[in-house]
């Protein structure tokens, strides 16, 4: 297989919790399509790596052979005997990371092999954990198995935070979940993902979701993986590497359209109205 060039590598960013905790509304948020078949359950699909370009996707066997697949029946990758799907998409949050679409850590019906053979490829977390039952006992034993470098570049998405109904149950939550996962994650945000899709052209109702402050955290997690990637390349290479200029997220403008200033717009993602910006 081709190998990529390490100055070239971007983070790869894991989409992991339980079955039904909001990872597939978490990956159209971020990449702004549907970058999956919408008939296809979790428990059908081994992980599947997303990263950019127009390419057809193929699936990888445990040996790292390739094998092409349809890109309408992914379904089809036997479970046994697919480390991963690789797919590519042109949207712009794949100029600065790649993403890997876990299966939900806690389906009975699946082998964890499955995904624990691909978190060695992450480089940091997006754990989704529903808030009406937030951080089970479950999921922090998985959590605590995986590497601890994760830790610190990992975000914990309390996602269906709006069906807490009184903001005394949302305060009560948060502060139970930030106290047992404390060291543990970057950061503990509590986040609508469906308010999230489906309220962007609304900017109030999209900073209530709390999208903004999860595209802030997350802006400023890549920079500091694309730091970290830029320091071992530069001790590889024993040379200056190329500046590091990763994006900081703005929120939608509060216009019908919003204002591209010219050379400083680089992609556009959380969700397609939500702007990244060169500093």
């Amino acid at each position: 297989m081709t190998k990529i060039d390490a100055t070239t590598r971007r983070p790869c960013i894991a989409l992991m919790g339980e079955f039904s905790a909001g990872k597939s509304t978490l990956a159209n948020l971020l990449i702004g399509s549907n970058p999956l078949p919408v008939q296809v359950i979790a428990t059908q699909l081994p992980p599947v790596w997303i990263t950019h370009g127009n390419g057809q996707p193929f699936r990888v066997d445990l040996e790292n052979n390739q094998f092409p697949i349809d890109p309408n029946n992914l379904a089809d990758a036997p479970l046994h005997d697919t480390a991963y799907i690789k797919s590519f998409s042109e949207e712009d949050i794949f100029l600065h990371c790649d993403l890997l679409d876990m299966p939900g850590i806690s389906d009975p019906n699946m082998d964890s092999l499955v995904w624990e053979r691909m978190i060695s490829k992450a480089d940091g977390v997006l754990w989704c954990s529903h808030a009406t039952q937030a951080w089970r006992q479950s999921e922090a034993a998985v959590w605590r198995s995986l590497p601890s470098k994760l830790y610190q570049n990992s975000l914990l998405l309390l996602t269906r935070v709006d069906k807490l109904t009184s903001d005394l149950d949302r305060q009560k939550v948060i502060r139970r979940v930030k106290a047992e996962t404390e060291g543990l994650f970057r950061d503990c945000l509590p986040i609508s993902l469906l308010q999230a899709t489906t309220e962007d052209a609304d900017y109030e109702a999209w900073l209530q979701s709390g999208a903004g402050e999860f595209a802030e955290k997350f802006a400023k997690m890549l920079e500091c993986l694309s730091e970290g990637a830029t320091a071992v390349i530069q001790d590889v290479n024993a040379a200056e590497p190329a500046a590091v200029d990763m994006p900081a997220f703005r929120p939608p403008e509060q216009s019908s359209e919003p204002v591209q200033a010219p050379n400083e717009m680089v992609a556009s993602v959380i969700p397609r109205r939500v702007q990244v910006r060169r500093r």
